[in-house]
């Protein structure tokens, strides 16, 4: 006869593992973050300009077309406030 508690110390079990599972990404996550944080200081160090760098980062995240209709709608923007 299975005991009914059997199910549960399987459950608490792999919850468990879950959850060490996610906090351990947490940890890497943080270290990333972390190098991350001291590469952007390198670089700054080094004359770059962080904020443009993110910046850049973040248009190689983004498909050409997307890109180049932000850029369409910006210039027309500054154009309709007289900044061009």
């Amino acid at each position: 006869m299975s005991d009914p508690n059997d199910a549960y110390n399987v459950t608490a079990d792999e919850l468990r593992q879950f959850i060490e599972r996610y906090e351990q990404l947490e940890s890497e996550k943080k270290d990333v973050a972390e190098q991350q944080k001291e590469l952007m200081a390198e670089a700054k160090g080094r004359g770059y300009d962080t904020k443009v760098l993110r910046k850049v980062v973040a248009l190689r995240k983004r498909k050409p077309d997307e890109i180049a209709e932000e850029e369409a709608v910006l210039e027309m923007y500054k154009q309709a406030l007289g900044m061009t």
